[in-house]
Parts: structure tokens; sequence; C-alpha cells
């Protein structure tokens, strides 16, 4: 199966889409399990679970290879779809910046539900025209069990060529995602779940700066702290 896409964007914008895609795959395959917040569970060396269910992480451990761990000890965890799509944005992050980088401006993380450190800056559109490969998209269930509220409906990475991954559902089309989550409706519903037009993407221009600044420093002539941001939709560029 293929996926990926041709974006003639920004390198670093490419790059990043491809790897939150294979970083997508790698959790897929990478033996984490789908849990409530109330069943979840994490690895106590990088990890102190929450009362609600989330994943502070520990004072004496690096932001890098706490996100690592997840992917590298699968087995000892266990959580629900929207931290899921966080750890993969900062997986790929960290592939993109560098350790060093990422524990720079990514520190005392906290993984629960939708929480995310400021600096992916997270961009929506609500144009599907704009959805790239790589975006994070939302499978909404309407008419879901109510006694079951994490099929509510399913965070998903898009990965292309109608492939989608939902922590918990697996690799899969849209129609089987839909599939899904109509068997979690409320009996007799005929209300089917649905590909909503909402797509979320970290602002990779603003994170391309992230690793210059951990290696040029805060002062200089060209370096990120001098550069201006500038947003036009769902793009981003950097000016002088």
């Amino acid at each position: 199966m293929a996926f990926g896409y041709d974006n003639p964007g920004s390198g670093f914008e490419q790059k990043m889409r491809e790897r939150i895609i294979e970083t997508a795959i790698e959790m897929n395959t990478g033996g984490t399990d789908f849990s409530t917040f109330k069943n979840s569970r994490c690895n106590p060396k990088y990890w102190i679970r929450t009362e609600n269910g989330g994943f502070q992480l520990r004072s004496d451990v690096t932001p890098s290879a706490a996100i690592q761990d997840i992917f590298s000890n699968g087995q000892l965890y266990a959580f629900e779809c929207a931290m899921a799509m966080v750890m993969i944005l900062y997986k790929a992050t960290i592939d993109m910046i560098g350790e060093n980088a990422f524990n720079q401006h990514f520190t005392d993380l906290f993984l629960w539900d939708w929480n995310y450190d400021s600096n992916l800056r997270m961009i929506t559109t609500f144009d599907p025209s704009e959805m790239q490969p790589g975006d994070v998209v939302y499978f909404k269930n309407p008419d879901h069990d109510p006694d079951k509220p994490e099929w509510q409906g399913e965070n998903t990475v898009l990965l292309g060529n109608d492939s989608y991954y939902g922590h918990g559902l697996g690799i899969k089309s849209a129609e089987g995602i839909i599939r899904s989550l109509n068997r979690e409706r409320v009996p007799g519903s005929r209300t089917s779940a649905y590909l909503t037009d909402e797509g979320l993407h970290p602002d990779f221009a603003y994170l391309q700066t992230l690793s210059s600044r951990s290696v040029r420093g805060p002062k200089g002539s060209g370096d990120a702290h001098h550069r201006i941001f500038s947003r036009i939709g769902v793009k981003s560029y950097i000016t002088k």
C-alpha cells in the first residue's frame, strides 16, 4: 500500500509531512493499545500517570527520550486517539529539528487529550481542498452509543491515497473508518459517521526555526530571533 503525496511546497514542510505519515505507520505497528483515559497506562520510567489518565513527563528524563520510548516500548502504553495524534506530531518534530532543539523548546510535557505544547502552533483549516497528507483529520460519529463516549469520533492522520491511521482502528480507508464507527452507534440509528471538514497541522515554518535557534543562539543578524512570521490562510511564511 502506497502512502504520501506530490507536494511542491517547502522542503521542510514536505519532509515533515512525510515524517508524520511514517511515524503514524510506526505507531500502528509499535504495539501500543487503545484505551479510555480511565484505563490508560504508560512506562513509569519516563511518565507519571495522573488521576485523569494523562501522562506527565518525569523531571529526571528528557522530553525526547520519553516520546521516543512510546515508539520503542509500545506494549507498555495504552491511550486514546487524540493523545496518539499529539505523540505522533512530537515524534515527527524530534526527527526534524533534532533532540537537542526539541528538549530545549518542548519542556514539561503533559499528554492528555488534545493538550499540546504551544510551540506546535497548530493551524486549523476548514477547507477540504487545502488538506494534505500529514494533516490530522476527524471523523465524527454524531449518534454514538452514549455509554461509549470514546466512540464519538476518531482522530486520524491522513496518509494519502484514501488511507488514514486512527489509533485503535489501524490503517483504513475513509469508508473503513466510517464503517467501524457506525458499529458503535445507538442501536437502530441510521445517522452515519462522517469525515468532517476540519484539518490540523503544526506551523511548519515556525518549527523549522526552532532547530536553527538551538544551533545559532538567540542573537545574530540572520537567526530565527529576528525573523518575522506571517500567515495567509493555512500557509505560513518567514520574512527577514
